[in-house]
């Protein structure tokens, strides 16, 4: 797949039913993101019962460098790119801090063609979501020290991440673009403005935000749900940026019932066998450092495997663990 100056965009998709187009924030890589259990998690969650599409942006994870510097119009030649891929409209569109800004220019410019459309984190004018002076720090962070610069981000998008996942995604961030890449993305969320642009949206459309979301101000998620005619304005508690972060169960959720999606199993899938071994050890109280010593495994691998088994059945502490995999051993009729 590539755009009208030959640069290719990788994409995918997950799960089989009707296509759920994501627009993601600022920066991706589909690869990585597959690997970082509280993303991956997130994703299967809106995944089921639907076939979510994702894609790279320009210059970004897995989709090549352009010559031609971001904006919107851009963007959208881009996001087009990805729907003429589909089988057939209307689609439902999902856009996530930048891409909602992303997703609000294309349903404006392509009536009839969504069925319904999801805002998360999104603004309506970047000039409004911090003072200048704060952009200008955090412009000039990236761009002269990109590893500070993405660990600032960090703390700005993901503030109730453990330790773990915040120097999983600040690694992250370096690895899906280039300072200057980076930079050039950042400014472009400082300089776009869809105020002109909701009128034209007729999408039945629903915009979630977090109440102290502090990357952009929940004033903005109630500026866009009121330009939009008929919008559903949904605001969770929480502080992170990040859809994956924080109380994700309570935004899926919202999400898929917008959508007209059942609300997303829970905990049903079995462990791996490796999994279930880590899930043994947690019963009998060891650290991530004493399941490593146990399994030949490195700490950060053992951390891994918590992080994993925690999102996939659903808990939020290692005591869920524990009780869930005594209960499971104890059933009459295990193998455990």
């Amino acid at each position: 797949m590539t755009t009208t100056d030959g640069t290719g965009l990788a994409y995918a998709s997950i799960g089989a039913g009707r296509p759920v187009v994501y627009v993601a924030g600022w920066l991706g890589h589909l690869e990585l993101s597959w690997e970082l259990p509280a993303e991956r998690a997130y994703y299967e969650s809106l995944a089921q019962g639907c076939r979510l599409v994702r894609y790279d942006r320009a210059g970004s994870g897995l989709s090549a460098p352009s010559a031609r510097p971001p904006s919107l119009a851009y963007e959208l030649e881009q996001l087009s790119a990805v729907v003429a891929t589909l089988d057939a409209e209307p689609f439902d569109l999902v856009g996530t801090s930048l891409g909602a800004l992303v997703a609000v220019a294309w349903a404006a410019a392509h009536p009839g063609a969504v069925r319904r459309l999801v805002l998360y984190g999104g603004w309506v004018s970047g000039a409004d979501i911090s003072p200048p002076s704060a952009r200008e720090h955090v412009l000039g962070l990236v761009e002269s020290h990109w590893g500070l610069g993405s660990d600032v981000l960090t703390e700005i998008f993901a503030p109730d991440a453990d330790d773990a996942t915040r120097r999983e995604f600040g690694r992250y961030q370096r690895a899906c673009a280039t300072a200057t890449t980076a930079r050039a993305l950042l400014a472009l969320s400082y300089e776009l403005d869809v105020s002109s642009l909701l009128p034209l949206v007729h999408a039945p459309t629903l915009v979630v935000h977090r109440d102290r979301d502090r990357a952009a101000p929940v004033a903005q998620a109630r500026a866009l749900a009121a330009g939009i005619a008929g919008a559903q304005l949904v605001v969770l508690p929480g502080r992170s940026h990040l859809p994956y972060v924080g109380d994700t169960a309570a935004l899926v959720g919202s999400v898929r019932r917008f959508l007209g999606l059942p609300a997303p199993r829970r905990g049903a899938r079995a462990l791996t066998a490796r999994q279930d071994e880590v899930a043994a050890l947690i019963s009998e109280g060891c650290t991530n450092r004493e399941i490593a010593a146990r399994l030949g495994i490195d700490e950060r691998s053992a951390e891994g495997h918590v992080e994993r088994i925690r999102l996939r059945l659903g808990f939020r502490s290692r005591a869920q663990i524990a009780a869930w995999y005594v209960a499971q051993r104890d059933r009459p009729g295990s193998a455990n």
